[in-house]
């Protein structure tokens, strides 16, 4: 069987590759429809990969509800699945590979890429997954392509005692290694994080891997419960007003060293600044779309020299070791995972992550 500029082995195991797929296809303000769409076609260079799970990040939530980004497209980039097209010139990858990929590769020799700055890479910035459409990550369909940029260097085989489901955590995981290292958390520091939901107990669980002292606040007091089964030492409830009085005094009136600000609201940022010791860094996890606006007071940087800081998606140089955390299961990522939703429901699980409820936290898409 060929397809357009690839040999296409098919075995019997994998069975023949289906022309259409179905796809979740944002489709406006809001609104993800199952469609019956083509599988993408393979080039040289490239490989298809069957998705078998994919995570609903946040980013998704904000593209989807607040319209960020202009319909058609099919999004999803927290994925794994098995590997079921090569093209040409493939040879780190076959038929059968059980594998995540990641949807940003940078180029590794621009200027940004020389200064550790994937992300405002060119290349990094051109996202090399899709399921059709405008690229952008396509793990809300049964089959996604990664380009050859990909392919060749964003793709992590998975050893047979991960599932697919903890392998959706590889990506996220080191978007959030990226950002601890960044916050440069080390032992014995005394850290808030802000917001307990998904990534707010995967901040804490890599922070803790640091040996810092753990504190978290949720409004929502199950999310505060949850965290302290994940190691924070105490978990505030940020609505009563108390919180910055709670850390201060629990560091000697100084404040925390370090705030991981894991909630995207403005108001937040300026709770965090002012839990922040003088001299101490607060990094902006969440807060990452092209509309909000912050104010905070000007003598919190300019006088107390509180540093903010800014840490958006993963980061090439550490890809294997930030995988390793979740292949070699040092991090408890099954614990937060509280619902999966067919495909044919994903609009469900969407708005599920959308208004998250007392009982949901990490909700993953599967495929049978």
């Amino acid at each position: 069987m060929s397809r357009t500029g690839t040999t296409l082995e098919v075995t019997p195991n994998l069975g023949p590759l289906p022309k259409t797929m179905r796809a979740g296809v944002y489709r406006g303000k809001g609104l993800v429809r199952v469609e019956e769409v083509p599988v993408p076609e393979v080039s040289d260079g490239e490989v298809l990969i069957k998705v078998a799970a994919c995570g609903i990040c946040g980013t998704d939530i904000k593209k989807i509800f607040h319209a960020y980004v202009a319909p058609p497209q099919i999004l999803g980039h927290e994925l794994a699945g098995t590997v079921v097209a090569v093209g040409r010139g493939v040879t780190k990858w076959k038929l059968g590979d059980r594998v995540m990929s990641f949807h940003h590769i940078p180029c590794g020799n621009c200027f940004y890429c020389e200064r550790r700055l994937f992300s405002q890479c060119k290349q990094y910035k051109t996202t090399g997954l899709t399921a059709g459409f405008t690229p952008n990550g396509g793990g809300f369909a049964e089959y996604v392509k990664a380009m050859p940029w990909v392919a060749d260097r964003g793709i992590v085989a998975l050893p047979d005692n991960v599932t697919f489901e903890e392998a959706t955590f590889i990506e996220p995981i080191n978007t959030i290694a990226k950002a601890v290292q960044k916050a440069r958390i080390t032992a014995g520091e005394t850290v808030l994080i802000a917001g307990c939901g998904p990534i707010g107990l995967q901040l804490l669980m890599v922070a803790n891997l640091q040996g810092a002292k753990l504190y978290t606040s949720d409004p929502m007091a199950v999310r505060r419960a949850k965290s302290l089964t994940l190691a924070a030492i105490e978990s505030f409830d940020p609505s009563d007003g108390k919180l910055v009085d709670q850390i201060k005094s629990r560091t000697d009136g100084r404040g925390a060293d370090a705030v991981l600000v894991a909630v995207a609201h403005p108001s937040v940022v300026v709770d965090a600044l002012a839990a922040a010791r003088p001299g101490g860094r607060v990094l902006l996890f969440a807060a990452n779309d092209p509309v909000t606006k912050i104010e905070f007071p000007a003598s919190a940087v300019g006088i107390d020299e509180k540093e903010i800081l800014g840490s958006y998606s993963a980061a090439v140089d550490i890809q294997d070791a930030a995988a390793g955390l979740v292949l070699q299961k040092k991090l408890p990522v099954m614990e937060i995972v509280t619902h999966r939703f067919p495909l044919a429901r994903i609009q469900e699980g969407l708005e599920l992550a959308a208004k998250p409820t007392v009982e949901s936290l990490k909700i993953l898409i599967t495929h049978s």
